[in-house]
C-alpha cells in the first residue's frame, strides 16, 4: 500500500506546472509584471498567454532569466487572444515571464484605472511541456507505453534536480572550507601580531626604565 502511494506523491512533487489569471492594469510608462518560475538548464519551457480583449490597450511579452547574464529567450509585441512560446533554458535560474499594458497616448493618465486586460498564463516546465500526443501518434505508442514515457521523463527531471543540488551542496561546503582557512588563518596572524606587540613593548619599557636608571 506504501509503495502505491509513494508513486503519486512522487509526480505531485516533481510537478512544474503553474496556470495564474490576473488583471494587468494599463499605464503611459507601465512597470512590467513578471511571474517567476525555477527551471534548470537545458529544460523545456512551453509558456501559453490568453489575453482578453481590451480597448486602447497594447500588451508586450517578454521571458527571460534572473542569471547574471539576464537572457531575454523572446518578446513579442501588442499580443493578441492566445499567443505559445516554447523555449529551452541556458542556466539554472528564475525564468520570468512578464507583461506590460500600455495605454493609448490619446488618453488621460487619470483616466488610467479604468483600464485593464485580463490574462491567463500558463506555464509548463520539463516533462508537463512535452506533447506526449503527438509523440504518441508519431511513434505509436499506447496508453501504457506513454504513461511510461511520462514517468520517464519525470525520474530524469528528479535525478537533474537531485544532481543539481549536490553541485550546490558541494559548491557550499567548499565555500565553507575555504571560508574557514581564511578565519583560521587571520586568527592565527591576528595573535601573532597581539604576542609581537607585547614582547616589543616589553623590551621598549624595559630599555627605557634602564635609561632612567629606575632599574
Amino acid at each position: 500500500m506504501r509503495a502505491s502511494l509513494s508513486l503519486p506523491l512522487v509526480l505531485l512533487a516533481a510537478s512544474q506546472a503553474i496556470a495564474v489569471k490576473f488583471d494587468l492594469h494599463a499605464a503611459h510608462h507601465p512597470q512590467p509584471k513578471c511571474i517567476w518560475n525555477t527551471a534548470m538548464v537545458d529544460t523545456l519551457v512551453v509558456i501559453t498567454a490568453n489575453v482578453e480583449p481590451g480597448l486602447n490597450q497594447k500588451i508586450d511579452m517578454e521571458v527571460l532569466d534572473g542569471s547574471s547574464h539576464k537572457n531575454i529567450y523572446q518578446t513579442k509585441k501588442n499580443i493578441q487572444s492566445e499567443t505559445r512560446m516554447a523555449i529551452t533554458t541556458h542556466a539554472d535560474a528564475e525564468l520570468g515571464v512578464c507583461f506590460k499594458n500600455t495605454l493609448d497616448a490619446n488618453i488621460p493618465e487619470h483616466q488610467a484605472h479604468k483600464f485593464s486586460r485580463a490574462i491567463d498564463l500558463d506555464v509548463d516546465i520539463g516533462a508537463d511541456a512535452v506533447d506526449y500526443n503527438a509523440i504518441a501518434k508519431q511513434e505509436s505508442l499506447s496508453g501504457l507505453e506513454v504513461e511510461m514515457r511520462k514517468l520517464e521523463g519525470v525520474v530524469k527531471e528528479i535525478v537533474d534536480e537531485l544532481n543539481y543540488l549536490k553541485q550546490r551542496e558541494r559548491k557550499m561546503r567548499d565555500t565553507n572550507e575555504s571560508t574557514n582557512e581564511r578565519v583560521k588563518f587571520f586568527s592565527l596572524l591576528t595573535v601573532a601580531t597581539l604576542v609581537s606587540l607585547g614582547v616589543w613593548q616589553i623590551v621598549y619599557l624595559r630599555s627605557y626604565f634602564k635609561r632612567k636608571l629606575l632599574i
